[in-house]
């Protein structure tokens, strides 16, 4: 057997393993083993058993991922989500489905201090469901604002999808992070137009309006201080090179803790809770990331990626084509698998053709992250949706996914803006000094020196 049957059987045995519900970490781990086994025989297999989980377990940049987690679990206890949309809900409450809006919006804001979709889905849900059945909006339109806004948190930084990302792509987690603030603002408006035309078509569906004074609207603001500070002392120390992504975790996850305990909500239970979830979401991450150091470790001795890479560009046909071909891809692979293990497993794969065809490799990260979050709120998966199912148990999951339909919509045109505008991504890490990477030949092509 060929190298390059060896690795597409591999490939396809572990998309079998997936669909039969098989972790993906381990997945990875088993086809990558027995892939290298078939290649070079069972002590180098055992080698690669020997080496690749410690060096990656131990290795220095993984740091971030779980003191970001840990911030996130931090701010959550601490009330800032409930802060967050008590300050939007005074200043959108006057439009028509202006909760709906000034769920996104909060949503949006939380997920620059937590950086898990999950967690800002759950978290808005609790906070906003109730609001917003209070003053009579259909569950559809609010369920699908809640499952949709959560969607911001794997792309407006810290990101756990851009950590991984960079780690495994080797390029700059805080180049990734600037990319993603001006699609991540660009998404969220793009649910709120979103909401704006279903409340239009539908009037039904967000009958009241809430007005406030301005006395109310200014004092609301001190919701959103803590957060502005904290982002600004996290992302803008990365930016400016004050701390490094690692030092900035640190700081963040110790600010939040004394935030936590400066608003009197600090309990050892909490803290119990708080290290409890924070090494639950951690070890999932590092067994997939683990898992696919085997699984790409196996696909470098086929070559398969840049044989893969030689052959698509050598296809007759524009790049943007291709360019398509691969976003739908992402777009039916994120259906059916969780997000983070998506990074891991199709990077290796298609960076090389993406560097190939002359794109920017942290303009690629930003657009698979982006094109990912659809399966965040598309059927089978749709892992917000389910969490949002689980806050709201008396509405049919059919109800819920009819919600976001017009968000997926909106999320469809934020991804034409920034596939059409590259720099929509690419502006701001150009500005702050960071490598964009670019494969040949496009450099010119977007005018940065």
């Amino acid at each position: 057997m060929s190298l390059t049957t060896t690795a597409v059987v591999g490939v396809i045995c572990l998309l079998v393993l997936l669909v039969m519900g098989m972790n993906i970490g381990i997945c990875m781990m088993a086809i990558g083993f027995f892939g290298t086994w078939s290649i070079r025989g069972l002590n180098p297999a055992l080698a690669v058993f020997r080496t690749i989980p410690f060096t990656q377990a131990t290795t220095y940049s993984f740091t971030v991922i779980p003191l970001f987690v840990l911030m996130g679990q931090l701010c959550y206890y601490s009330g800032m989500s409930s802060d967050l949309f008590n300050m939007f809900q005074k200043w959108l409450g006057g439009l028509k489905g202006g909760l709906a809006m000034a769920t996104v919006g909060a949503c949006a804001c939380f997920s620059a201090i937590c950086g898990s979709t999950a967690a800002t889905a759950a978290t808005m849900g609790v906070v906003a469901l109730p609001e917003m059945r209070r003053h009579g909006y259909s569950d559809s339109l609010s369920c699908g604002s809640i499952a949709a806004g959560g969607t911001l948190g794997i792309l407006i930084p810290p990101s756990t999808g851009f950590i991984i990302f960079g780690i495994v792509a080797g390029c700059s987690v805080g180049g990734l992070f600037a990319a993603g603030i001006i699609p991540g603002i660009i998404l969220a408006l793009c649910y709120i137009v979103a909401i704006a035309v279903v409340v239009k078509i539908w009037p039904d569906r967000a009958p009241g309006k809430v007005h406030f004074p301005m006395k109310e609207k200014v004092v609301a603001l001190k919701g959103g201080i803590v957060m502005v500070l904290l982002f600004v002392i996290v992302i803008g120390g990365i930016f400016t090179g004050i701390f490094t992504a690692n030092q900035a975790s640190a700081v963040g996850a110790a600010l939040a803790l004394i935030y936590l305990i400066a608003r009197r909500k600090f309990t050892l239970a909490i803290l119990i809770d708080c290290l409890r979830e924070t090494v639950k979401t951690s070890g999932m991450i590092f067994l997939i990331l683990i898992g696919a150091y085997v699984f790409g470790n196996f696909l470098t001795l086929t070559r398969l990626p840049s044989l893969l890479a030689e052959w698509i560009t050598s296809l007759p046909v524009s790049r943007y084509v291709i360019l398509l071909v691969i976003l739908i891809m992402y777009m039916v692979m994120g259906c059916l698998m969780d997000s983070l293990a998506m990074v891991m497993l199709t990077v290796p794969i298609f960076l090389p053709i993406f560097k190939a065809l002359g794109f920017g490799t942290i303009w690629y990260g930003v657009i698979m992250i982006m094109v990912m979050e659809m399966g965040l709120i598309t059927p089978p998966v749709g892992m917000n949706v389910y969490i949002v199912a689980g806050t709201a148990k008396d509405v049919p999951l059919q109800q819920i996914f009819a919600g976001v339909f017009p968000m997926v919509i909106g999320m469809c045109c934020a991804v034409l803006i920034v596939c059409i505008f590259p720099v929509t991504a690419e502006w701001l890490p150009h500005i702050l000094g960071y490598g964009l990477d670019y494969g040949d030949g496009f450099v010119n092509s977007f005018g940065w020196s």
